[in-house]
């Protein structure tokens, strides 16, 4: 064996650019004549990075050059595997690796067999299953084997601890030996295992035979025990050498110490990680990467060549003193001015995220406005990155977020959730109109009618949720002549609601592939975001075949939605080349002339640490594992990297959605380090310039809609009904009546007073058609409300007042059948000409009373008009009702109308549900119309109108009478909001007092 050289390592300073310095000394340093870089091999962290340093030796050589060949050890964080330099075809002694995706279906079968009915099921089970997988990679990464839980260590502090971690313990090691035993016989290893296996395999062949050409290893950070040998190796390489990132060689040793134990206990038997670790310090991890290397921090040399975009030298000392841990920190208040200024950093803080974006998007474009510029904007917040890249489109700037989206985010991963979705949900409005008109469903040379059909339906369907299933929406299809075309979608759908209560999870993501292409074609697997679902969907289906796992079809959806939530979707080379939008992860090692931090709010940068849920921290920290707030660590170091740019911005909200946010705790150390001087790196032009996109011209406030349509356009159709609101608020007729707009209810709507009315009213008109069976309403009501798919909650909350107000009624009209009152007619249509102008409505029941004259009634599910309403004009329905029915407008029905009565399902004076009450003055009464005079006022009044709007010139008024309570549907038309204060009076309902 060779004798081996001393260990060369390398560190590059946060503020000299980590890849464009990592080339600037590659290549003097490991060209050759011809051949250039190309003999070198180059062992990189991830697949993003190799893209990264690609883009740095385009930059350094300026012209075409051989490349060293870039080797990826992988990075799980990113879901990346070995590149084949570290992954040979010569390994054949270590197993193949287990798929993921079946472990993680099989974990699930396995934890219901220790738990039974107590592990849950569907979507619940198959989350606890993926924590148990993911606590078994973090375990494995440590070099920690299975029976490193047994000791007698683990079993002890398992003992000592609370019943629920001592239960998810135990369940935790038994589903792991089932697991065990399963790869046993498969002949196989968990993925993290074998490629600790293939470090120690290249480590032992370079420790061996070490390679003729040299390798270095640069970027990689990884602690974990295996990766942290092999990099031992490389660094002992005789033309070998390893290059951190940002490893801060000017700390003084007293800080260094101050760190913690990081892996390397003072003694035996000490815990590997001690309690007062600074977990959180950026270098932490840096720490621990040495310590298991053997390396000490005085073995490692600075790295002296600088990139194109680096900062002063004084950065990095500033960055060191931004993060020292806590007793260190102390020393701010004696810091020198210039080991505290931050030149080239700037503080951003804006209202709320919409802003946060817009800044974002100014500095941005106004980065680009100086020729070879580059910027990065840098955040984990992926809500943010989208509005960014949303806002730059407005300029033409084509932004790609490399940090990639969620499947479910995308066109084709959201196809397949609203398929499982409306499966889930029987076929519920709102998830099957988002279906059919999402933009690849019916694609083609058909679509515009596709998707007119699909609005047609969409209208159908508004208002509470039709009955579950196709079956009903074949029906209001067929009333909305659109059988034709459901009989297509119909087909598409049908095989999903084949299954039954516990199905083959492979059988159902089939079915669910097949509905997704016979709706839209090809299409769905095309693009990204359709390759990135086939690939997805293939693989789960494989390996849910493989572990023969069943599932309820009502899960799929919460389940997909979890498995899809996994996978990020990756946009192609393309974009801006001089604009770059990343997340953590993608952004390490990258460098820009502007880099921008977005996002800086504590939860998000740093995340908040979450515990493991199966084993304890107690159980953790013996056998070796980082504490939670480990990864805070890491994403301070992220930051420690950005600061060293030339240029960077530090942005934060003041709040979210749901309220304010505290500010990042490394934006609180940045203002605590700069006191005094923290105001001079304020950044408020941006912000001003971004407040000015939105802001727009002032203009004078909206005047009192009046509106003036010729005489051909008033004459329209009068209801009985829209009488009321004509003379009322003449707009809200206007816009209804003759614009022809209706407001629309939304889907799967709660039951509103409109749809109680209706119900009531066919309740009604049932019993009566029925021939009013004695006992007979309470059967018919329940039928109607079975047939209306009444919500069960809305069934027992209104049952108890209907099945009252009902029984009033029936004793009420029984009463007066016995007396010899007859009901004439029940909702029915009439219409009379009265000066040219036809006049309508829906009489709910006319009857002929003992004396031979008719009786108007009008049902009412709340309180009726009141009897001053009626006496000012603003509510004429039953006195226009009866002018038709003189006028024998309604067929069949003949006489003089004597009685005009609301019928009322609410609560009377007297306490009892449902009562009579007429308008009518006489008695004790002191509002409303004489009897005699119900019909001649009733005209006037319907003269009035006719002779002031719909044959006269007077125009429309919105709001007339804004003390009079009116409907809403046309306010926002209106702009009400911008007019109506300047009326001195919002209005108002006058009240029901006479309704007895």
């Amino acid at each position: 064996m060779p004798e081996r050289a001393g260990p060369r390592i390398y560190s590059i300073a946060a503020h000299r650019g980590f890849a464009d310095a990592l080339v600037a000394g590659l290549v003097p340093r490991y060209a050759e004549p011809d051949l250039g870089l190309a003999r070198l091999t180059l062992l990189l962290p991830s697949r993003r990075t190799v893209r990264t340093v690609t883009e740095a030796f385009v930059r350094h050589s300026g012209q075409g050059m051989l490349l060293p060949r870039m080797a990826v050890v992988g990075d799980l964080d990113l879901d990346e595997t070995l590149g084949p330099l570290l992954d040979p075809l010569g390994a054949a002694d270590i197993p193949p690796a287990a798929d993921s995706t079946r472990r993680w279906l099989r974990l699930a079968h396995y934890l219901r067999e220790v738990e039974g009915d107590k592990a849950g099921k569907g979507a619940a089970l198959l989350r606890r299953a993926w924590e148990i997988g993911r606590t078994m990679d973090r375990l494995l990464v440590e070099g920690i084997a299975p029976i490193d839980l047994m000791s007698d260590e683990v079993i002890g502090l398992v003992g000592d601890l609370a019943g629920h971690w001592s239960d998810n313990t135990r369940t935790f090691l038994m589903v792991q030996q089932y697991w065990i035993a399963e790869l046993s016989e498969r002949g196989q290893i968990d993925a993290p295992e074998r490629r600790n296996r293939l470090f120690e395999h290249a480590a032992r062949r370079w420790r061996e035979e070490p390679p003729p050409h040299p390798v270095v290893a640069a970027g990689v950070t990884s602690a974990s025990p295996a990766l942290a040998k092999l990099l031992r190796v490389v660094s002992e390489l005789e033309r070998g050498s390893v290059i951190l990132p940002d490893l801060d060689l000017a700390l003084a040793p007293e800080v260094w110490e101050e760190l913690g134990t990081a892996g390397a206990p003072a003694e035996k038997g000490d815990p590997p990680f001690g309690r007062h670790d600074a977990v959180t310090h950026p270098q932490y991890h840096l720490k621990l990467l040495l310590n298991r290397m053997g390396i000490a921090r005085e073995e490692v040399q600075p790295w002296h060549r600088s990139g194109v975009s680096a900062a002063p030298p004084v950065r990095s000392k500033v960055i060191s003193n931004l993060f020292l841990p806590p007793r260190a920190s102390a020393v701010w208040a004696e810091l020198k001015p210039e080991h505290r200024r931050l030149p080239g950093v700037r503080l951003m803080e804006s209202t709320h995220p919409g802003e946060e974006a817009q800044a974002i998007a100014v500095l941005i474009r106004e980065a680009l406005e100086q020729p070879e510029r580059r910027v990065a904007l840098i955040s984990p917040d992926r809500g943010l990155a989208a509005r960014v890249v949303s806002h730059l489109q407005r300029w033409g700037i084509a932004a790609d977020d490399t940090a990639g989206r969620p499947l479910p985010q995308t066109a084709a991963g959201r196809l397949l959730l609203l398929l499982a979705e409306v499966l889930a949900d029987q076929a519920a409005p709102v998830p099957l109109i988002a279906l059919l008109v999402h933009p690849l469903a019916g694609g083609g040379e058909g679509r515009p009618q596709w998707l007119e059909n699909a609005r047609k339906l969409d209208l159908a369907l508004r208002g509470p949720r039709p009955a579950a299933g196709l079956e009903a929406l074949a029906g209001i299809a067929e009333q909305h002549k659109l059988g034709a075309w459901w009989s297509m979608v119909e087909a598409i759908l049908s095989p999903l609601f084949a299954f039954g209560e516990s199905e083959p999870f492979t059988r159902l993501l089939g079915a669910l592939a097949d509905a997704a292409e016979a709706l839209c074609g090809e299409a769905v697997w095309a693009g990204p975001d359709g390759r990135a679902l086939g690939a997805f969907v293939e693989d789960l289906r494989e390996a849910a075949d493989a572990a023969g796992t069943l599932l309820d079809p009502r899960e799929l959806h919460a389940v997909l939605r979890d498995a899809m939530d996994r996978v990020s979707v990756r946009p192609p080379w393309g974009g801006h080349p001089r604009v770059a939008i990343y997340g953590l992860l993608e952004a390490r090692m990258s460098r820009a002339d502007l880099v921008i931090c977005g996002g800086l709010a504590e939860g998000v940068w740093p995340a908040s640490p979450s515990q493991d849920s199966l084993l304890p921290p107690a159980v953790l920290r013996a056998l070796g594992v980082p504490g939670a707030d480990f990864r805070i660590g890491l994403a301070a170091h992220d930051l420690a990297a950005a600061l060293g740019a030339p240029e960077v911005v530090l942005s934060w909200p003041q709040r979210d959605e749901g309220g304010p946010v505290i500010p990042s705790r490394f934006v609180l150390r940045v203002r605590a380090m700069l006191g005094d001087q923290a105001g001079r790196h304020d950044e408020r032009e941006t912000l001003r310039l971004a407040r000015m996109l939105d802001d727009a011209a002032r203009v004078p406030p909206h005047p009192r809609p009046q509106p003036m349509p010729s005489a051909e356009e008033r004459k329209v159709d009068v209801s009985v009904t829209g009488l009321d609101r004509l003379r009322g608020d003449p707009y809200q007729f206007y816009a209804n009546a003759i614009l022809g707009l209706r407001s629309l209810d939304p889907l799967d709507a709660e039951p509103s007073a409109a749809w109680k009315g209706e119900v009531a009213h066919l309740i009604m008109q049932r019993w009566h058609e029925a021939g009013e069976p004695p006992d007979g309403l309470h059967a018919i009501a329940q039928q109607v409300l079975t047939e209306a798919n009444a919500h069960p909650l809305m069934r027992v909350l209104w049952w108890p007042r209907l099945a009252a107000a009902l029984e009033t009624f029936e004793h009420m009209i029984l009463e007066a059948k016995a007396e010899g009152r007859e009901v004439l007619g029940v909702e029915q249509w009439g219409d009379m000409r009265y000066r040219d102008v036809r006049i309508h409505g829906r009489a709910d029941r006319i009857d002929r009373k003992a004396d031979g004259t008719l009786a108007v009634v009008d049902y009412k599910t709340g309180q009726p008009p009141s009897g001053k309403r009626v006496e000012e004009g603003f509510a004429l329905q039953l006195g226009l009702i009866g002018l038709i029915a003189e006028a024998n407008g309604f067929k069949g029905i003949n006489g003089d109308v004597t009685g005009f009565e609301y019928w009322s399902m609410a609560k009377a004076k007297s306490g009892a549900m449902g009562y009579q009450f007429e308008p009518v003055l006489e008695g004790r009464k002191k509002s409303g119309l004489p009897r005699e005079e119900f019909l001649p006022t009733s005209e006037f009044f319907l003269n009035d109108a006719l002779d002031r709007w719909i044959l006269g010139t007077e125009p429309f008024t919105a709001r007339l009478n804004p003390e009079l309570g009116s409907y809403a549907d046309y306010d926002q038309l209106m702009r009400l909001d911008e007019w109506l204060t300047t009326l001195g009076d919002t209005g108002g309902d006058t009240g029901t007092e006479d309704a007895a």
